[in-house]
Order: structure tokens, then C-alpha cells, then sequence
């Protein structure tokens, strides 16, 4: 049986939570996510990545579309950016926008489309909005759910 590799940290080093934020602007996740994670098992963060990337792949779905992921992921691999192969395909690109929209010209040699309504907006542009759009998704899941008690610990946030 083989073991799934470790879940490194979603943290980018621009967290918010410190300021008071309850959910980090940077990575996305809960405060208390933020402070927990060290003592989460690989298994409660794997729960917690996985809904950090169902959320990124969301926003970004209402903006664009992978139409070639191996295309794709060759252009990560050659460009050098790094990204989570088991995450879904829209997620990769995600990454290869934060690394580099403004210096994508054609989407297609990139494996991916913009759709039709956003096609006259700059990627740049768009990578800041499908980001905003993941924050607000983020944060209305954590003010959905705040008041249950964390998923791992017996204690309630508040």
C-alpha cells in the first residue's frame, strides 16, 4: 500500500489572520486553521486542502477552462512553477497565472480557454478577481460554519 504524500502548507506567506482576519486573504483558510495546523494529522489536513481546492477550482471554472491538461501541465513543468499534481486541472492554472498572466499572450498554447464574457479582460485582471472571488467564497463557507465547533478539536470557535 502506498503512502500519500504529506500535505505541504497552503500558507504563502501573506497571511491576514494575524490582523484580525477569520479568514486568511492569503491562503484561505480559517484563523483557527491557520493555528491548528501544525497539530492536524495528515489525514484532517487533507480535508482541509481538499476544500481550499474545490474552492479555487470553482472560481476559477467561472472564468475559464482547461481544455488540454497535459498541455497544461507540461507548460508548469517547463515554466518551472510549482503546483499540486493531484489537484484539479483548473487549480494548476490558477498557479500558472499567479506565476505569469501577464506574460501569457495565448491562452490555447497553454492549454486553456478564457470564456467568451471575460475574453476582452486582461489575465492579470481576471487572476485578481477569480483571487477575490475565492476569498469571498471562503469566507462565506467559514461565516456558514463558524459557530460549529472545529472540525478537529473539541473547543467551539468563536
Amino acid at each position: 500500500m502506498q503512502v500519500p504524500p504529506r500535505v505541504k502548507t497552503p500558507c504563502i506567506g501573506v497571511c491576514s489572520t494575524g490582523i484580525g482576519d477569520s479568514v486568511c486573504r492569503g491562503c484561505k483558510r480559517f484563523a483557527h486553521e491557520v493555528i491548528n495546523w501544525n497539530g492536524y494529522t495528515e489525514d484532517q489536513k487533507r480535508i482541509v486542502d481538499a476544500r481550499l481546492a474545490q474552492f479555487l477550482a470553482q472560481c476559477v471554472q467561472n472564468r475559464m477552462r482547461v481544455v488540454d491538461a497535459t498541455l497544461l501541465a507540461w507548460q508548469l513543468q517547463t515554466q518551472q512553477v510549482r503546483h499540486n499534481p493531484d489537484h484539479d486541472p483548473h487549480c494548476w492554472l490558477f498557479a500558472l497565472l499567479k506565476a505569469g498572466a501577464g506574460q501569457i499572450e495565448e491562452p490555447s498554447a497553454f492549454g486553456f480557454e478564457v470564456d467568451i464574457r471575460f475574453r476582452d479582460e486582461p489575465l492579470l485582471a481576471l487572476r485578481e478577481q477569480i483571487d477575490q472571488e475565492y476569498f469571498a467564497l471562503s469566507s462565506a463557507h467559514y461565516e456558514r460554519y463558524h459557530l460549529l465547533p472545529d472540525l478537529f478539536t473539541e473547543e467551539r470557535v468563536s
